[in-house]
């Protein structure tokens, strides 16, 4: 199993707020596997509230309110013509391929597994896979083709979470 650098960090959320960093850390590695994402990776993870996730929503999307969850990769993927991890670079120092930041709203997780009917822990998993796809390239804002890809891999990469 390829061994990847995932950090979890939680800012600015209290206790009662926090999510599950275990949930996380295995959604991530689990998308990564099923992407077949071989190289070993860092992902970093800051889990925060409304007023922080706004103001960076508003920063770099330009949309002044909170959200869930935002993604910033470090490098351009193609999900349709394979990762091609092997002609990114890797950070010298770590030797991992730095996929990118996620960062996410305890307290929309938190309203958004209640408006679904989920639990926390899966509306955490499924949020973390979302941004996964996103740090690899996969896009649901530009054309019907990009959506329907990327919701069937959130379909099947949940599948698996969901039964273990």
């Amino acid at each position: 199993m390829t061994r990847h650098r995932i950090s979890v960090r939680h800012s600015a959320v209290s206790p009662g707020d926090r999510l599950p960093v275990a949930v996380i850390k295995q959604s991530i590695r689990t998308a990564l596997e099923l992407e077949g994402m071989k190289a070993p990776c860092e992902v970093n993870m800051l889990i925060t509230d409304d007023k922080s996730i706004k103001s960076l929503n508003r920063d770099f999307r330009g949309v002044n309110c909170a959200t869930d969850v935002l993604s910033f990769p470090m490098h351009e993927f193609d999900p349709t013509g394979g990762l091609q991890a092997e002609n990114i670079e890797n950070d010298p120092e770590t030797g991992l391929l730095a996929l990118g930041d996620i960062v996410m709203s305890a307290r929309q997780v938190i309203k958004q597994a209640a408006e679904n009917n989920q639990t926390i822990k899966r509306e955490t998993s499924y949020l973390t896979v979302h941004s996964v796809l996103h740090l690899l390239g996969y896009d649901h804002t530009d054309e019907a083709e990009g959506k329907k890809l990327m919701r069937n891999r959130e379909k099947e990469i949940m599948s698996v979470i969901d039964s273990k």
